[in-house]
């Protein structure tokens, strides 16, 4: 088996410094997100700097779930923790979702 061409594997729990459970609840899936002025200067490594720096224009968190190709739960709890330190905040969340949102939103979760 050739180990070269494989992309190397990260638990998701290792994200996540082995919690399973975001520290804010209600972040839905359809929840758009936007980085805070500071959140690009801020310390971040990995997963963090990357969800900052998509949620440059606002995102949705099954949207950044997409592009990490990371489970929801574990960008939940990444995004959580970027509310914490005022690097995130959540935008409008809609109240009726539109065809096509819950449509790509499914195709988003589909690509995981």
């Amino acid at each position: 088996m050739n180990h070269d061409a494989e992309d190397p594997v990260v638990r998701p729990f290792m994200l996540t410094g082995g919690r399973t459970q975001p520290l804010h609840d209600g972040l839905r899936i359809e929840t758009q997100l936007h980085a805070a002025p500071a959140g690009l200067s801020a310390p971040l490594r990995f997963e963090a700097r990357r969800i900052v720096e998509l949620c440059q224009r606002p995102m949705s968190v099954a949207d950044l779930s997409a592009a990490l190709r990371a489970p929801l739960g574990v960008v939940r709890v990444i995004v959580a923790d970027l509310m914490t330190q005022g690097l995130l905040q959540a935008g409008d969340t809609p109240g009726e979702l539109t065809t096509a949102l819950i449509e790509r939103i499914r195709d988003r979760v589909r690509a995981l």
